[in-house]
């Protein structure tokens, strides 16, 4: 097992990591919208949170030597479906690109730091 780790994207703000890598698959701990530049957040709409969260996803992928072509699975959640689904998933679409991974996209009560959306992916990188 590998642990993946770039300043580039927030640090852990609990006992984890960034990412694992077993093999060839990576699995990413949830990414919230965390600036690591300056260690908060600072959107405060979904569409600013989810660039936000998208960038720090890109960087741990880079990180283990991936991108967002490699990812196979997200999880995805929301803390006002109803709400925010469709700017989600719009700024979702544009980070993924022509990749269309399997994907389960939940609503919940809360979410760390107060966010509005929490992403983590499964990649299989060669």
């Amino acid at each position: 097992m590998e642990t993946i780790y770039t300043k580039q994207a927030p640090d852990a703000i609990g006992p984890y990591s960034q990412a694992v890598k077993v093999g060839n698959t990576l699995y990413s701990s949830g990414q919230i919208a965390i600036n690591p530049a300056t260690g908060t957040v600072e959107a405060t709409d979904i569409e600013g949170q989810s660039r936000q969260v998208m960038q720090n996803l890109a960087e741990v992928l880079k990180a283990a030597g991936g991108s967002f072509d490699n990812v196979v699975k997200t999880t995805c959640f929301l803390k006002d479906v109803a709400k925010d689904f469709a700017a989600f998933n719009a700024v979702y679409a544009e980070a993924m690109g022509d990749n269309k991974p399997a994907r389960s996209c939940v609503g919940v009560a809360d979410l760390p730091k107060g966010v509005l959306v929490e992403v983590e992916v499964i990649a299989v990188i060669d």
